[in-house]
């Protein structure tokens, strides 16, 4: 279904704790495992919406959240959270896999500058920005602090963005395979822990645990070949259009391209732009690429490599794509 995309799973499980539990001494209880949970989908249109709707969940200690969508309306309460059908009990998936347009980010430890204010959450989020994929350091995300953020050392958060195009959890473990995250979140029935920390006989020693970080609307996700499973050998899948072979490492040629502009002096992008771009509609011409999807990997590839005019860039590498496209064809 469409609404899936722009949706969320809320789990909810009464009568359990979801959050962890602090306790003045310093021992920290985990969160307490539940067999059975209720599941709800909530239509969420955009990050505003994602940023209230964990504001509630930060004070509602029996829920979390996971990526999968519900399989069965009929089948939400009282149920466990199954992506398979459960081969000793015989219980039917209770989730499956969906894109979602939301993805988070948890990053554990991560170094600071000495002496940062942990409460800072956003000065916490910009420092370990430069660590993380392009597409995040220019992104609005929603910042939120975990239990362990200003015990432990380092930055300990969940960073929520808004993608441009809705991907899937394998998408996610491929475009962050080189990213200092927890990548196992990316799994439609691993659960992401919303809920503020309990404290025992002490206060919470961050006045707010969530906060957002201005930039960019959306965060640019790369073009789907780019983050599908490597292909088998060139010679069991090398497919035949308009005469010619193709293969996996026409994928790689793409990412390439983008390296290309992004790498690009100043005086020289809009040139490479262009020729880049013309590449890339001989591959879309080929069927190789999503014209929309390379469209926007290769604008914001010139804007991160510091271009300044993104009118132009869209301009640019909308010509080059139809320059590249119709001379493939012909």
């Amino acid at each position: 279904m469409m609404d899936d995309l722009d949706a969320m799973t809320v789990v909810q499980a009464p009568g359990r704790r979801l959050a962890k539990l602090i306790h003045a001494d310093g021992t920290v209880e985990a969160q307490q495992r539940t067999r059975t949970v209720n599941l709800h989908n909530l239509q969420v249109p955009g990050l505003a919406a994602l940023a209230m709707l964990l504001e509630e969940l930060a004070q509602r200690p029996d829920t979390c959240v996971v990526r999968g969508a519900i399989l069965d309306a009929d089948r939400t309460h009282g149920v466990r959270r199954l992506l398979h059908r459960d081969p000793k009990t015989g219980e039917a998936p209770t989730l499956r896999e969906v894109p979602r347009r939301w993805i988070a980010l948890d990053v554990d430890s991560l170094p600071v500058p000495e002496g940062m204010d942990p409460a800072d959450l956003v000065a916490n989020a910009r420092a370990i920005l430069p660590l993380l994929p392009a597409p995040f350091r220019v992104a609005k995300l929603v910042v939120q602090a975990t239990a362990s953020h200003g015990i432990k050392p380092g930055a300990r958060l969940r960073l929520w963005g808004w993608c441009s195009r809705p991907v899937t959890s394998a998408e996610c473990k491929a475009w962050l395979a080189a990213a200092p995250v927890d990548r196992s979140l990316y799994s439609a029935a691993q659960p992401h822990y919303t809920a503020e920390p309990l404290f025992v006989g002490q206060r919470d020693h961050l006045p707010r645990r969530l906060a957002v970080l201005e930039g960019l609307e959306a965060v640019v996700v790369p073009p789907a070949p780019l983050l599908a499973p490597p292909p088998p050998p060139p010679a069991a899948t090398a497919l035949r259009r308009s005469g010619r072979l193709y293969s996996g490492g026409e994928v790689m040629r793409f990412a390439r391209l983008l390296r290309v502009v992004q790498d690009a002096v100043e005086g020289e992008r809009h040139r490479l732009l262009f020729w880049a771009s013309c590449r890339a509609g001989e591959l879309i011409a080929a069927g190789i690429l999503d014209e929309t999807s390379a469209h926007v990997a290769l604008v914001q590839a010139a804007m991160d490599g510091g271009g300044k005019d993104r009118r132009n860039a869209e301009a640019t590498a909308r010509d080059g794509i139809a320059r590249g496209a119709a001379e493939a064809r012909a």
